[in-house]
């Protein structure tokens, strides 16, 4: 609270300009900013941290609730790969919490209203005194490789033609290498070997960590599930079909698996 209160008094404190309280609205290549004397004083402000200057920042939490997780609008998926790791950063942050807020009205022990404390990092319970917190799901996105082809495939919802990594929600009580195998098994039916972490994104839509790894091929027929994949295949890097927006770790992952398939690095 008194980090919020002094960041709120700061000159040089700063407001993410968000459309339809979630999308970001872009100068350029950039992040729009306003000033937090320009917000509204009845205005309910979510903390964000602070830039490389310094400088406190924060995203105005919309009055409206939302029942449901938001459409992702794909269309700000090319302007948000252009953005620099901080303000991309400082967004995720923006959009996971609000919408966190959105859906967290009320308390999950008692049923009463809740409202936002900590600087928007929690909310309490007016009935029963509980706290609650902001989650983040863990998601492992894998990418397969054997005989210098990568396993990659597509969902009914996927764009025509486009191909992504594998992935899957890890499971309680499951490590991240676990779920990694588990997942290339039941979505793929196939076995792997030397799983290894590659990187990570936050992915706020709503609220996952998508954690990267590879995998080699240890056995197994290509089987899709079809309740979730619609097509998986072996692809050679001559012959890739349609990838993901370079904005997700998917795209990065893959980018990555071809480099080292073809030898540009370890």
């Amino acid at each position: 609270g008194r980090l919020m209160g002094s960041a709120l008094h700061r000159f040089d404190a700063r407001v993410l300009q968000l459309s339809d309280g979630l999308d970001p609205v872009f100068d350029g290549a950039n992040l729009v900013w306003r000033s937090v004397a320009d917000v509204p004083i009845e205005s309910a402000l979510l903390l964000l941290g602070e830039d490389a200057a310094g400088r406190p920042c924060f995203a105005e939490l919309p009055p409206t609730r939302r029942t449901g997780p938001p459409p992702m609008n794909r269309a700000l998926w090319p302007m948000l790969a252009q953005l620099g790791a901080e303000e991309a950063g400082l967004y995720a942050t923006a959009r996971s919490l609000i919408d966190w807020h959105q859906r967290h009205g009320f308390c999950a022990a008692c049923g009463g209203a809740t409202r936002p404390q900590k600087g928007g990092w929690a909310r309490a319970c007016d009935g029963c005194g509980a706290e609650h917190f902001p989650r983040v799901d863990p998601v492992v996105i894998m990418l397969a490789v054997h005989e210098g082809r990568i396993l990659i495939g597509r969902q009914p919802r996927f764009p025509a033609g486009q191909y992504s990594a594998l992935a899957g929600f890890v499971d309680p009580g499951e490590n991240l290498e676990d779920a990694v195998a588990r997942e290339l098994w039941e979505e793929a039916g196939i076995r792997v070997r030397d799983v290894r972490y590659v990187a990570s994104q936050p992915w706020p839509f709503p609220d996952s960590l998508m954690l990267a790894f590879f995998a080699d091929y240890a056995g197994g027929t290509i089987t899709p599930d079809p309740s979730e994949i619609e097509a998986a295949d072996w692809f050679s890097l001559d012959a890739l079909p349609t990838l993901p927006d370079q904005v997700s770790i998917s795209r990065r992952l893959i980018d990555a698996g071809c480099r080292r398939l073809a030898g540009l690095e370890r």
